[in-house]
């Protein structure tokens, strides 16, 4: 059901769908919100950990920032993805997907914390 005012781009997500409980759709959009917020969150990290040269001149103060801002993007990539599955589940009435990003975030978090340390060490 191709409505006015929808494009091509976004009638791949809305096309033969029920118009679901607004609450549901304002529900997924925020939980979108909110890692685009820690994505957001990892990129001004990285900015922060770029401008103060933690690590000095090796290897680590390349790495650092890069590695906050990889996961910063992953983040990004994820939350769309994610917000793009539950909608189309919303709106067909099917389960929920499973959420896998929380396992990666947390290694990539960790990954990063020890690259920062190690820099801030050295």
């Amino acid at each position: 059901m191709n409505r006015p005012g929808r494009g091509r781009l976004d009638s791949w997500l809305y096309s033969e769908t029920e118009e679901p409980d607004v609450r549901f759709t304002l529900a997924n959009e925020r939980t979108f919100l909110a890692w685009i917020r820690t994505s957001l969150a990892f990129l001004a990290v990285a900015v922060a950990v770029d401008t103060l040269e933690v690590g000095g001149g090796t290897v680590l103060a390349v790495l650092a920032p890069l590695s906050l801002a990889l996961l910063a993007a992953g983040c990004a990539a994820w939350s769309w993805w994610s917000w793009v599955r539950s909608e189309r589940a919303i709106r067909r009435r099917d389960a929920l997907p499973t959420r896998r990003a929380p396992l990666p975030l947390v290694f990539g978090v960790l990954g990063s914390v020890a690259l920062v340390s190690m820099a801030l060490l050295v």
